[in-house]
């Protein structure tokens, strides 16, 4: 039978950290190798036994997945913000490496997936366009900030047309100031022409994905916000229940509760007190949380049946803000039903209990 070893990388721009461990857990080989391919395959070719491999989510992670996946029995890559071990102690790249090897072996890694190929484009083009969109808003935000500087008032969307830009740099008084207003208007420019340039490019490459069509059956779910969905979920099997997908949207319940039980009478009894809710979960896709976010504001604000839902919790007594949570965790329950089933939209679905 072969042996099994465990392999921790600690990943850099020029560099790698190697650790072994046995299946005891006694340390094998340590050694630093180059961030090239040949590098990592020399390494895994000259191991021998049932190979499992482990390295943080980064910079690298995508690259060196597809690298090794096809030559180890398996490859975890993790998620470097529950990787609280890896800050006690000293701290060095072969300490690092070491750690990851330990905490392989023991089983408490959280894996980020990794693995779907048919999506890669898209997830290219949507990353473009959310860099681009930020890209803008900092730029608008800099332009509103060099009015306000000099306690010009500025609101809305007033500075940034093009027929008055004229007038708002001639409240400028200081020669520097105007030219600095010129260039981010230029800046603005180039940002909003790439920035559409690359929403055209998600839409195209959207709709060659099937699951496109069965996301935007649902009212108030666009190319847009189906492309950003798939492209950060990949594929809807990744979670068995819709629990576990509010909690990657950033819509999971979180509680917290201690001392849960006491002896009486010689027995132990679960004590009778409520759970402790301390909100939603903090790690979590930012964008997803956008996306059903902003899809839920608009559907309690327009006509339809989400509008029916949404007006039943608030006239229950729920607050409207706790009504519109709760209607983009039901929309992104039944988004994950349409997807994983293969069906199109359907007002039935707003009583189904379960994804």
């Amino acid at each position: 039978m072969e042996s099994v070893k465990y392999i921790g990388l600690d990943v850099h721009q020029s560099t790698i950290s190697v650790a072994v461990l046995n299946a005891e857990g006694k340390l094998t080989m340590q050694s630093v190798i180059a961030t090239k391919a040949t590098a990592v395959r020399d390494l895994l070719r000259g191991l021998r036994g049932v190979l499992h491999v482990t390295f943080e989510e980064g910079t690298y992670s995508a690259w060196l997945y597809d690298l090794v996946v096809r030559d180890v029995a398996r490859v975890v890559v993790c998620n470097p913000r529950k990787n609280a071990l890896l800050k006690s102690g000293n701290k060095s790249d072969q300490i690092d490496a070491r750690k990851l090897a330990e905490l392989l072996r023991a089983g408490m890694l959280s894996p980020v997936y990794h693995g779907e190929q048919s999506t890669r484009t898209l997830q290219q083009l949507v990353a473009s366009y959310t860099a681009l969109t930020e890209d803008t808003g900092r730029a608008m935000r800099r332009i509103k900030a060099l009015y306000r500087s000099q306690a010009i008032g500025c609101v809305g969307k007033k500075p940034f047309g093009k027929r008055h830009r004229g007038e708002w740099l001639g409240r400028l008084t200081d020669s520097g100031q105007r030219r600095r207003g010129e260039w981010l208007y230029q800046e603005l420019d180039a940002m909003q022409i790439l920035r559409r340039e690359a929403r055209q490019a998600v839409m195209v490459e959207c709709h060659k994905n099937p699951a496109a069509k069965l996301l935007r059956s649902m009212p108030f779910f666009g190319p847009l916000r189906a492309a950003v969905l798939i492209a950060r979920v990949q594929t809807p099997h990744r979670f068995r229940t819709k629990r576990q997908f509010w909690t990657y949207c950033g819509l999971g319940l979180e509680t917290r509760s201690s001392a849960d039980y006491v002896e009486k009478d010689g027995q132990i009894l679960r004590r009778r007190k409520p759970v402790y809710i301390r909100g939603l979960n903090w790690n979590y896709s930012h964008e997803l949380k956008n996306v059903f976010k902003s899809a839920a504001t608009t559907a309690s604000a327009m006509g339809g049946p989400f509008r029916a839902f949404y007006e039943m919790r608030v006239a229950n007594g729920m607050l409207p803000a706790m009504a519109r949570l709760t209607l983009a965790r039901k929309m992104a329950a039944i988004a994950l039903i349409l997807w994983k089933k293969g069906e199109t939209f359907a007002v039935e679905h707003l009583n189904l209990q379960a994804a």
